[in-house]
């Protein structure tokens, strides 16, 4: 039980930065469903000089200290172009965000949340948004539905008991996220069967795999259809150059060219989905370290990976596009190719799609043509400030 005073700091040291990484592994690693991410890669997340993300935000860590000891961790931080975005579509003039939360007890969940507004206070912020942790292209939410199974790659998983204490610190439901899985070794429903055969007839489409000697261009080609076809979402900020150069080092070795697709319509890429085999399942074991052998280990698994997983984390079609019925027909067509991909040649056996919107009408309409079900469930909160 919680005795000696609390206190709540900035993280001013390597030191500091060091606890701040820490503490998660401590607070959850009794958890089985927990994947402890590894510690070389929290680190890069959190720096400024290795998340490109930093190049239009920045962000206050706080530490929760009790008897000697770190008992919790939060970010407070500032996304620039979340401040560009119109208001209607949930940041805008005014929004900060927190993030990476981990607590022991609620007492201290309530300081740390209490530094990370006073902060954003500080700097003129008049609504909190979180967990989104750092942006929103990352981990955004809180998990409040799943608690019973591991997350995918690039998925949080959080305790049960975050949810009350955030409610508790007078925050309210701002958007649900949610993530559907399915049997990806059964065939579509015959409707389904029927578009994507349809689809195979029409010479004006062309679904292709994506060139992983050609990365570059294949990223820039699937970036300009993102930013375009996630343009008018809730929560959408565009993702920038540098986020991308960063992220495509850290996915780049999950970049398989059966497993990501591009639609092109009159030979114009017009739609994309992205599929990655669950990282998380040869990580979990390794629990945050790739020493003395685990390096070896993800070594040999990412040259011919097996996953009882894949994960689609992203997809998109053209906004002009998307209102039509050939937005469907593509969606099917690229599941379809990579469903068949992802059994014959990764011996996936499910598939997960998300994180959707729970007002995202066409997607959760897709999700539920291919007899998909919700599994997990998250939760973005807001509290003016």
């Amino acid at each position: 039980m919680p005795s000696g005073p609390l206190s709540i700091r900035p993280v001013s040291s390597k030191r500091d930065t060091k606890q701040f990484i820490e503490i998660a592994y401590r607070l959850n690693g009794n958890d089985p469903h927990w994947v402890p991410p590894l510690r070389d890669e929290v680190a890069a997340t959190i720096s400024p000089k290795k998340n490109g993300w930093f190049s239009h935000a920045e962000a206050q860590y706080f530490l929760a200290e009790r008897d000697g000891e770190t008992v919790g961790r939060i970010s407070a931080h500032i996304d620039f172009l979340a401040l560009e975005m119109p208001p209607e579509q949930g940041f805008g003039p005014g929004t900060g965000f927190w993030g990476l939360f981990e607590a022991e007890d609620q007492n201290a969940a309530k300081a740390l949340i209490n530094a990370a507004e006073d902060w954003l206070r500080g700097k003129g912020m008049t609504k909190a948004l979180g967990p989104v942790s750092l942006s929103i292209w990352e981990e955004p939410g809180l998990l409040v539905k799943g608690h019973d199974h591991s997350p995918t790659v690039l998925m949080g998983h959080h305790p049960a008991h975050y949810q009350a204490w955030i409610e508790a610190a007078g925050y309210k439901e701002a958007k649900k996220l949610l993530t559907y899985e399915l049997d990806v070794t059964q065939q579509f429903p015959p409707l389904v069967q029927r578009i994507v055969a349809a689809g195979e007839k029409n010479e004006r489409i062309n679904v292709r795999m994506v060139d992983k000697s050609k990365f570059d261009q294949e990223a820039e080609i699937i970036l300009a259809i993102l930013n375009d076809a996630w343009s008018d979402n809730w929560g959408f900020v565009p993702l920038t150059p540098p986020e991308i150069a960063d992220v495509g080092k850290k996915l780049k070795p999950l970049v398989f060219n059966d497993l990501i697709r591009i639609a092109e319509y009159d030979g114009e890429p017009v739609a994309f989905m992205v599929t990655l085999p669950d990282l998380n399942e040869p990580l979990k074991p390794l629990k945050g370290s790739l020493f003395p052998f685990g390096w070896a280990k993800l070594l040999l698994w990412l040259r011919r990976p097996k996953a009882r997983t894949a994960r689609v984390p992203l997809m998109g079609v053209v906004k002009r596009l998307q209102s039509s019925r050939m937005a469907s027909q593509l969606a099917f067509m690229m599941i379809e190719y990579i469903r068949r991909a992802a059994v014959e040649t990764y011996g996936a056996s499910r598939g997960e799609i998300g994180w959707i919107l729970d007002d995202n009408q066409g997607m959760n309409a897709i999700a539920s043509a291919i007899d998909s079900r919700i599994n997990r469930e998250y939760v973005i909160y807001q509290k003016p400030l």
